[in-house]
This record gives structure tokens, C-alpha cells and sequence, in this order.
């Protein structure tokens, strides 16, 4: 039997080693994408619970306040409150079966990047951030070499043929590519944190996802002006862009129907844009058809058989059976209605009022973040997608971790103001 003394460091070695599998899995996402682009939800998973045991193993007395402390805040308190109403909507959703589906892929994803958000930074071993770097390289490289050889790699693999499916490993890595290349910078690796943007930008820009290159463009745009403007003036640019992002849902279609020459349209055949915004004015006749409650959580995949498809002009409801609205903030208000709406633009202004305490450098990355994440968002995926909320757990648990790394360094004396 072992010696008591030894408890403790025994304790503290298992610790360790379960911070760097989680580490590890948590730095080999964007990879992991590369190769299945399905699998980034069961890799935060493996990767929340191995940080959570470790946890534990550390010191269990501190780990519920630690969790439950972010949710007794505004923001917390208000994040809780739009899923509660999530939960609520699923009392006249027409298809319960389909919705509880839905949240059985979102929920617990949503609670392992959570819990990897909250506990892992301040956890993560020194060689994590590095592992991050090449594995976003490699990603990035994958990505425009396969599209370069006729998808050779997805042959090889015996996965399905098609250029799109880099698009979700592109997007990925617009998430996490600012929050990592921010750690890198810290820990004074900088020639590895410029690489990793390099290779980024290599990837996304040789992919054919429309909404991943305007992410890019947007979140470095976003941190850019961060940088240069005072913070009012980018947290009120950011706040400005969010709020019209939800109020302008609805009658997106129809405006882009009425301002956006046919031109532009050619410019985008490639991104569908004709398509899109035929969608858009779908979804938003039924949100104007019923916009006080919506059709209920997780909907969209069945929403032409939905009772306020009825009542959409005949010529709109083609559209309606799509799958989703390709745009998050048009999710909301078809599913979720006007309190959704509402709720989740407290979110939005709550997280920035948050990120307005931040110093520059990483006030500028999270509005970079916030931009990028935004406007893919705003012309993309289903809002629920578990692949989607685990490429934002991992980005915003870097972002902490960025924190932590500014905080343990020589802090730059950033001007707040």
C-alpha cells in the first residue's frame, strides 16, 4: 500500500495528465475536422470531461462555484433564461420527436463547451497552444491541397466526393484561429501565431464557402478597427452591427430583394445568392404570418409542414422545406418568435458589455471574434448545429485562456479606455 504522503503528488500527476488530454484534444480540433467534419462535438465532449475530472481531482470545493458563479450574472442569468424559453417553445412545437432531437444534439454540447470554457483555462499545458498551431496548419494546408487535387484525401478516406465538405473545417477554423494565434502572441511564440493565421487564410480562402471567407475577412477587419478605434466607438460598431443583425431578419429577403443589383448575384452564383435571399423572404413571411411565439425549437428542418407554412402565400412555401433559414438570427425569430428575438439580443449586448471591461489587444480579438462568428451566422448553417457550438466553445475557451496567459505574463499596460 502506498505511503499517505504520496496522495497528494500522485494526485497532482493525474491531474496533469488529464489537463493535457484535454488540452490535447481540445488543440487537435480544427484537425479532427479536417478528417471527419462531423466529429468536433465528441471531441470537446472527451475533451470537457477529461478537464472536469481533472477538476475534481484538484480540488472538488472549488469547482461548483467555479460553474455556477458565471450563470448568478447578468449575462449568465439571461442565457439561462432564452433556453428556458427554448424549453418552453417545445410545448406547441409540432414535432416534438424532431425538436427534442435537435436539443439532444445542441444541449450537451452547449454544456461541454461550458464546462471546458470555464475550467480549462489556466489549466492548459505550455505545449498545448503550440500543438494548436500546427494542427490549425495542417487543417489550413489539408484544406486547399485536397481542393487542389480534386479531393484526393476524401477519395483515399472513402468519404463523399463533393468540394463542400471543407466548408464546416473552414468555418471551424475561422473561429479559433484569432483566440489561438492571441495565445501564441502571449507566450511570446509570435512567429508560430502569425504561421497560423497565414495558413488559415490559405485554407478558407482556397475553400468554396462564401460564408467562411466573408468570416475571415470580417473578424480580422473587426480586430483591426478594435485596435484603432476607442472602445466606445468598436463596442458601439460591434453592438450596432448585432442589433440590426436581429431586428433586420425578418425583412432580410425583401431588402436584398429590392437593393442588391442583378449583378452582384452574378458575382455570387457560386454562394447560391439568388437562392439565399428567395429563402430569406420565405422564412420571414412566416415569421410576419406569426411573429409573437414562433413555430418552436428545432423546427426548421420540418418547417414547410409547419401550421404557419398554411398560411404563407403558395408561391413562398417551396422554399420553407430547405432544411433552415441559412441565417442564425432568422432561426430565432422563425422558432422562437419575438421573446426569442428579444432574449437573445440581451445576450448579445450583455457579452459586450463584458467585453468592454476587457484590456485592447483582447478586447479587439473577442469584437474580432464576435464579427467573424456574426456574419457567418448571418448568412450560414443552422443556429443550433453542435458542430457550430462546439467551434465557438473552443474559440472562446482559448480567448480565456488568452487572458490567463496576458494575466500570468508581463502584461502590455493596455489603456482600457
Amino acid at each position: 500500500m502506498r505511503a499517505r504522503s504520496n496522495s497528494p503528488a500522485a494526485s497532482e500527476r493525474l491531474d496533469s495528465r488529464l489537463y493535457a488530454a484535454g488540452s490535447t484534444l481540445l488543440a487537435v480540433l480544427p484537425l479532427a475536422m479536417v478528417l471527419a467534419n462531423r466529429s468536433s462535438p465528441a471531441v470537446i465532449g472527451f475533451a470537457a470531461l477529461a478537464v472536469l475530472v481533472g477538476r475534481v481531482f484538484e480540488d472538488r470545493r472549488t469547482l461548483a462555484p467555479r460553474l455556477l458563479t458565471p450563470l448568478a450574472q447578468p449575462l449568465g442569468l439571461a442565457a439561462l433564461a432564452f433556453l428556458a424559453w427554448c424549453l418552453v417553445s417545445l410545448a406547441w412545437t409540432p414535432f416534438p420527436i424532431a425538436s427534442l432531437r435537435v436539443l439532444g444534439e445542441f444541449l450537451p454540447t452547449l454544456v461541454a463547451a461550458y464546462l471546458l470554457a470555464c475550467l480549462a483555462p489556466g489549466r492548459i499545458p505550455a505545449f498545448a497552444p503550440r500543438l494548436a498551431a500546427g494542427a490549425i496548419a495542417l487543417a489550413g494546408l489539408i484544406i486547399a491541397v485536397d481542393l487542389a487535387s480534386d479531393l484526393a484525401l476524401e477519395r483515399a478516406l472513402g468519404h463523399r466526393v463533393a468540394a463542400f465538405v471543407h466548408n464546416r473545417p473552414a468555418l471551424t477554423l475561422d473561429l479559433v484561429a484569432g483566440p489561438v494565434a492571441l495565445v501564441l502572441w502571449r507566450i511570446r511564440s509570435r512567429g508560430l501565431a502569425v504561421a497560423t493565421l497565414v495558413f488559415v487564410a490559405f485554407g478558407v480562402l482556397r475553400s468554396i464557402s462564401g460564408a467562411a471567407q466573408l468570416g475571415l475577412l470580417a473578424g480580422a477587419g473587426m480586430f483591426a478597427l478594435g485596435r484603432l478605434l476607442p472602445k466606445r466607438v468598436g463596442i458601439g460598431l460591434v453592438g450596432l452591427g448585432l442589433g440590426l443583425a436581429v431586428a433586420l431578419a425578418p425583412v432580410e429577403g425583401d431588402l436584398l430583394a429590392k437593393v442588391m443589383p442583378e449583378a452582384a448575384h452574378e458575382r455570387l452564383v457560386q454562394s447560391s445568392s439568388r437562392a439565399r435571399v428567395a429563402i430569406a423572404r420565405s422564412f420571414g413571411a412566416a415569421v410576419a404570418a406569426d411573429p409573437w411565439r414562433g413555430a418552436g425549437f428545432g423546427t426548421s428542418a420540418r418547417f414547410a409542414e409547419t401550421p404557419v407554412a398554411g398560411t404563407v402565400a403558395p408561391e413562398m412555401r417551396i422554399l420553407l422545406g430547405v432544411g433552415h433559414p441559412h441565417n442564425s438570427f432568422l432561426q430565432v425569430w422563425a422558432e422562437l418568435g419575438l421573446p426569442g428575438a428579444i432574449l437573445s439580443t440581451l445576450v448579445l449586448m450583455l457579452m459586450l458589455g463584458r467585453i468592454a471591461g476587457m484590456a485592447q489587444s483582447d478586447r479587439a480579438a473577442a469584437l474580432g471574434l464576435i464579427a467573424c462568428a456574426a456574419s457567418i451566422a448571418f448568412v450560414e448553417h443552422n443556429g443550433w448545429a453542435a458542430w457550430w457550438t462546439a467551434g465557438l466553445g473552443a474559440a472562446i475557451t482559448w480567448m480565456r485562456e488568452a487572458a490567463v496567459s496576458r494575466a500570468a505574463t508581463s502584461p502590455e499596460m493596455d489603456d482600457p479606455a
